[in-house]
């Protein structure tokens, strides 16, 4: 096939970009590449058209070349079309390298054993250097502009290969303080470093003289690989980490010469010097990688960073201070003094009571001073403290109160219930003063939730809250008892919340769930009969019962019971007899299921309630709890009886099987004000109850109906219905289908079938019949309402052996609004959803006719111009 046209790229680049998956499945998808590759190279195609093609292949390389065979081929490819463009300026240099590190990268065959890796390094590295590699790469002005593009591939392959420049540490730091791009040259170096340095740790090797400054004028010699090959391509985090004091990140202390410590120091302070021209981003991500390089080497002081700390303690950038906090948890003490520490919590207090902050920054600084690393954190490493220097004064502005959002108050509520878990003696006022206002918040809440009608916003923000202080303070009862008493007056007011205390009771720990079962079954119990939340009075009991069965819940239980008269209630009463069956049950719960057993009018009641008083009647407390409790494996097939329940579960599955019908599209129709796509349905074996869901990727039509046939036969005609389509736009689109339908023996299946197109011509509908001596002045009117906002255009329809006449009749005749047969056809096509394509077809040769065209909708012309030339070919 020769080259495409830029219309046919964008028509294949469309469809790709919808599904690619489904895109290379098709026939078309297997010669995607290839021709991509091919036409770089196409001299008709302009560079705006091969940019876009480059840009397909940034963004879907593995599926473009999936393999190593054909990604190493396609990365050739690209380094050829690079270096046969003219020597000019050119936008696709930078694409065109992009390109291939991104095609080696995924596709896994970066390596020594690479043929595109060995031509691809070694042009990065002289482009990064600022070398002049020659006429073929463009001037010398350009050359330059390609050295930060340089520096990000290599980047990229370093951090896809740890080790891959260790070799090349001198020739780049050769270039700092040079003019040239500084960001992107720091971070490439400060990666390579880290790398080199992880790499050489683990055989522990030192630097090897890797670091020593050399003339980058000389040439670049064979790649070395070793240390990638020694890394294994582990890959490293790329991101900055906030880890514990005591981890290592991954580097074994490492013990170097005093020359390559010395060297090291002045490679680390010359990158340091450089970070202030850098974007706040690069700075934050240099810093990282080298306070993480620098963490597993012994005898190198984290000293070179304080110069940085003095400019950056101030900042209000946030990736800046996130990395200042990483630094802090990596070296601590080591780096920062007891003042720094003060004057850092200082800056995140003030700063989180900023009024004017966003959301996300404001949750930013609370989050670091509930996860402040401190110098020398108090009591065990995994619990939860507040930091020893943030004391009640300085916390004093960050109190939560009812008019933060969710999300603040219960940041700061974390703040304050880590405060109040400090038990200083000499604080002791400032303390009972906390816990005052804590128990204020949580009545504000409680209040909130329990308003008839209110939002469900409120009482979720306040069992989120109560979950937060049973969390940090479950040790203090004078915290938890006013805590529970006010959840069960909450219930008494709002029973509907039952399923909020039952998500909280699975939550919290027994210093608070024991004693709110105890309230919570009390304040049940305690009003006996019918009552409007009998459903979640009996579902809150089902939770809270458990232990020696109560006079007071029999009692309850055989009064809700005569109120129990549909299927749900009943069940959940039953639950209520299963938890107390599992709490040991006992006589008063046998006589309550022999009642229940007779008097519940479900017979599924009353078989649960019989099987549970004979669970109850024969087994014991330990085989009862195994009875009642879930299977953990599943059980052989011992008898019949296993075998017909396992059947039994599979027949209450829906199954997928392969598509038992076989669905395509019959002749166009016009029937209503829209599109309908007539749908025709043979059966492969007997289906009932069908049920066909249709959906079109990216929306390009409303959301389709399901359609429902009652029972379809092999042995009946095919099945027809029309299928009513909503465009949004008018353009083609591919319908996915899937079946859900029951088979002869009862099973419940769905199955995938074949998508089904819908052509462009699908969605033509006709204008209303004008009078017939106004059908002229009719079309005219709609031809010249389509300029100026509209676009004109002249296309050749090829008509082969037929005639105008006949071509016409068999595709437009529904549409033909003026004629003089067989020269002289004036066709208007609706397209909804409000849109219009009109034709002249004048003048017919012998091979073809030249078609005047006008829509209203620019981006109806090509499809139209496609449609128009492949009408011939539909025959």
């Amino acid at each position: 096939m020769g080259p495409l046209s830029r219309e046919a790229w964008a028509h294949r680049l469309v469809a790709f970009r919808a599904s690619p998956s489904v895109f290379m499945a098709s026939a078309n998808g297997e010669d995607l590449g290839r021709d991509l590759l091919n036409d770089l190279r196409n001299e008709k195609l302009s560079e705006q058209t091969k940019v876009s093609l480059l840009a397909l292949t940034l963004e879907y390389a593995a599926q473009l070349w999936p393999d190593s065979p054909t990604a190493e081929a396609a990365a050739a490819s690209l380094l050829d079309a690079l270096a046969l463009l003219p020597p000019r300026p050119s936008a696709l240099r930078r694409p065109l390298l992009l390109a291939a590190t991104t095609v080696l990268a995924a596709g896994g065959t970066l390596g020594p054993n690479s043929e595109a890796s060995c031509r691809l390094l070694p042009l990065l590295l002289s482009l990064a250097l600022g070398r002049d590699v020659g006429r073929g790469y463009g001037p010398v002005s350009e050359q330059r502009s390609l050295q930060a593009v340089a520096c990000e591939c290599l980047r990229e392959l370093e951090t896809c290969k740890p080790g891959l420049l260790g070799s090349s540490l001198g020739v780049l730091r050769s270039l700092l303080g040079r003019e040239g791009p500084t960001q992107p040259l720091s971070l490439l170096l400060a990666l390579a470093l880290r790398n080199t340095l992880v790499v050489q740790s683990r055989s522990g090797a030192g630097l090897q003289g890797l670091l020593v400054a050399v003339d980058s004028s000389t040439g670049i010699g064979p790649w070395d690989w070793t240390l990638a090959e020694e890394s294994g391509a582990h890959l490293l985090p790329q991101a900055p980490s906030w880890p514990a004091a005591g981890e290592e990140c991954g580097l074994v202390v490492l013990e170097s010469s005093p020359e390559e410590a010395r060297e090291l120091r002045a490679a680390v302070a010359q990158l340091l010097d450089t970070s202030y021209l850098l974007t706040p981003v690069a700075q934050a991500q240099l810093l990282w990688l080298l306070g993480w390089a620098l963490r597993g080497l012994r005898g190198q002081p984290p000293a070179l960073f304080k110069p940085q700390l003095v400019r950056l303690l101030g900042t209000a950038q946030l990736t800046l201070m996130h990395v200042i906090l990483a630094l802090k948890a990596s070296f601590g003490e080591a780096l920062f003094t007891a003042q720094d520490e003060a004057l850092l919590l200082r800056r995140l207090t003030l700063a989180a009571q900023h009024p004017a902050l966003p959301l996300p920054t404001h949750l930013f600084y609370l989050h670091c001073l509930l996860s402040f690393p401190e110098n020398w954190p108090l009591g065990p490493e995994d619990e939860e403290n507040a930091p020893l220097l943030l004391g009640p004064q300085l916390c004093r502005g960050l109190m939560p109160s009812l008019l933060h959002d969710p999300e603040v108050l219960l940041a700061r509520l974390h703040v304050l219930c880590l405060m109040c878990a400090d038990e200083e003696e000499e604080e002791k006022s400032q303390l009972q003063s906390l816990q005052q206002y804590l128990g204020e918040l949580l009545a504000g809440l409680r209040q909130r939730a329990a308003l008839a009608g209110g939002p469900h916003a409120s009482a979720t923000l306040c069992f989120q809250a109560s979950f937060l202080v049973a969390s940090c303070l479950a040790r203090q009862t004078e915290v938890l008892t006013p805590l529970i008493q006010g959840l069960a007056q909450l219930y008494r007011a709002r029973p509907m919340l039952a399923p909020h205390f039952v998500d909280l009771l699975d939550w919290v720990g027994p210093e608070l769930g024991e004693p709110l079962k105890d309230v919570l079954r009390q304040e049940i119990v305690s009003k006996p009969g019918r009552n409007e939340a009998l459903c979640w009075h009996l579902q809150m009991l089902a939770k809270v019962a458990e232990g020696e069965v109560q006079s007071a819940t029999l009692c309850f239980l055989q009064a809700a019971a005569v109120h129990c008269t549909d299927w749900s209630s009943q069940q959940a009463l039953l639950r209520v007899c299963r938890a107390l069956l599992w709490a040991g049950g006992g006589s008063g719960l046998v006589d309550l299921l022999q009642v229940l057993a007779r008097q519940l009018e479900d017979p599924d009641g009353r078989d649960h309630a019989r099987l549970y008083y004979i669970l109850l009647a024969h087994l014991a407390g330990p085989k009862l709890g195994v009875a009642l409790g879930p299977s953990h494996a599943a059980p052989a097939l011992a008898s019949s009886l296993v075998a017909e329940n396992q059947g039994f579960a599979a027949a209450l599955m829906v199954q997928e099987t392969p598509a038992p019908v076989h669905l395509s599209v019959g002749p166009r129709k016009v029937r209503g004000p829209l599109p309908v796509l007539q749908l025709q349905i043979k059966a492969l074996e007997p289906v009932y109850t069908l049920e066909l869901r249709f959906r079109v990727e990216k929306q390009l039509y409303a959301p389709l109906e399901a359609v429902h046939v009652p029972y379809l036969s092999p042995s009946r005609p095919a099945y027809s219905l029309f299928l009513p389509l909503e465009p949004r736009c008018p353009a083609p689109a591919q319908l996915e289908i899937q079946a859900l339908y029951t088979t002869p023996t009862g099973l419940t299946c769905h199955s995938h079938l074949p998508p089904l197109s819908v052509n462009f011509a699908d969605l033509f509908l006709p204008f209303p019949q004008p009078p017939e001596e106004a059908k002229e002045a009719f079309f005219e009117g709609l031809w010249d309402s389509c300029l100026p906002k509209g676009v004109e255009s002249r296309v050749w329809c090829p008509l082969g052996p037929q005639s105008l006449e006949t071509v016409v009749s068999h595709h437009l005749e529904p549409f033909v609004v003026a004629a003089q047969p067989p020269a002289s056809y004036h066709v208007a096509i609706r397209l909804p959803p409000a849109s219009m394509l009109l034709l002249r077809l004048e003048a017919a040769q012998e091979d073809g006719v030249p078609v005047a065209l006008r829509t209203d909708d620019w981006a109806v012309l090509p499809l139209a111009g496609d449609y128009l030339r492949g009408l011939v070919a539909s025959e």
